[in-house]
Order: C-alpha cells, then sequence, then structure tokens
C-alpha cells in the first residue's frame, strides 16, 4: 500500500484517538523500529475486530509500546480485561506510563518475561489472543497461546506476509522469513483451525479455532 492510498484510507476512518497519537509521537521520537507500532489504520482494526468478538478475557503476546494492547483495551466489553506479554523489561516503564496516560490500568494486566515461561501461569479460557511476537519461534509460540484459546476463541497473527518475502525464495533463507513461512504452512494446512489472510500492513492472519 502507498502512502497516498493509506493518507486516503485513515482520512476516511474513525480518526486516531489523542493519547494514541500521542503514544504514536513518542514511539518515532524515543524507540528504535517504530515501524512496530500499530499505528492508526491497524489500531482502528484491531478495535473493531475485538468489538466484533466482544472477548471477556484477552490475551497479547508482544506489547511493544502498547499501543495494540490499547486499542484491544478500548473495544473490550464491560467486565472485559486484557493479559499482555512484553519480553523486554526495558520497555516496562515506558508501557506503564501510556497505559495510565489512556486511563486503561484496570483493563490491562502487563506481564513482563518470556511467553514460553509465562505462558504456564496463565488459566485457558481466552476468547481472543493477538500474537505479535518474535516471527523466527511464530509457531510455537502460536502452539502455545492455541492451548489457552477457547474452542470457537479468536487468534490473530500479525506480520504474516513480512513484506513480501514470503513469497520470494530468494530470501526465504532468513530465520524471520523462515519462521513466517513455517507458520503460514502449518496454520493453512490444520483443518481444525478457519483462517484468512489479509493484505493489512505486513500481513494479518484471523483465526478462529474449530476445536
Amino acid at each position: 500500500m502507498d502512502e497516498n492510498l493509506e493518507e486516503y484510507i485513515c482520512s476516511h476512518i474513525d480518526p486516531e484517538p489523542e493519547h494514541l497519537r500521542r503514544l504514536g509521537r513518542d514511539v518515532h521520537l524515543q524507540l528504535l523500529y517504530p515501524r512496530m507500532c500499530s499505528g492508526h489504520l491497524q489500531g482502528r482494526v484491531l478495535k473493531m475486530l475485538t468489538a466484533m468478538i466482544a472477548p471477556v478475557r484477552a490475551l497479547e503476546i508482544g506489547t511493544y509500546a502498547g499501543y495494540s494492547a490499547l486499542c484491544i483495551a478500548e473495544a473490550l466489553p464491560t467486565g472485559g480485561h486484557l493479559d499482555t506479554v512484553e519480553i523486554d523489561d526495558e520497555m516496562e516503564d515506558f508501557i506503564r506510563t501510556r497505559f495510565a496516560d489512556a486511563g486503561a490500568d484496570d483493563r490491562i494486566t502487563l506481564h513482563i518475561g518470556d511467553f514460553e515461561a509465562i505462558a504456564p501461569t496463565l488459566s485457558p479460557g481466552y476468547d481472543m489472543a493477538y500474537m505479535d511476537a518474535n516471527k523466527r519461534t511464530y509457531l510455537s509460540t502460536f502452539n502455545l497461546v492455541r492451548k489457552l484459546v477457547r474452542p470457537g476463541g479468536f487468534i490473530i497473527a500479525d506480520n504474516t506476509l513480512w513484506a513480501g518475502k514470503v513469497t520470494d525464495p530468494t530470501t526465504n533463507h532468513d530465520s524471520q522469513t523462515r519462521g513466517i513461512c513455517e507458520f503460514n504452512d502449518a496454520i493453512a494446512a490444520d483443518p481444525t483451525l478457519e483462517k484468512a489472510i489479509l493484505p493489512l500492513r505486513d500481513g494479518l492472519t484471523l483465526i478462529r479455532v474449530l476445536k
């Protein structure tokens, strides 16, 4: 998607909330890899998907700056709660400050650490999960997430087109592309999952766990 088309789309969807606009600005000024932040368009899509699913319990793996977590939390039903996991402990203060700024502390629990270690401490039965974690181990992360999501629940996986590298055999040798391709192939071959890929930004796969 070129910049002009994305600008047009963003001017014809719901506006970006002010606290998220500030967060996005801080990401570009203070953090490395600002493209990892969901941004206006993907953020509104995540909020809409969350509103459609209406999860009482939601899970996120890969908080980064907290943008996507706040979009999910924004659409949670009354009494809904989000557990979000971030492996980089140096991001904790940044994230907690933004959650407080948005007044979302009561709807979000931030877990700092490796999801592989944290997953056994979480109770199964999540209605929805959003994955934006290490692409090298995307399939093993998904397998842990799947155990936590109830039958009929949804898993949303980000970056599944990986800047188009998934279709370019000359770049499939790098570990991140291999991880995404392994994940995509496994999801496609699993008859117990309903799936669709949206070509939004870097690819967004929607998965419904059938059983």
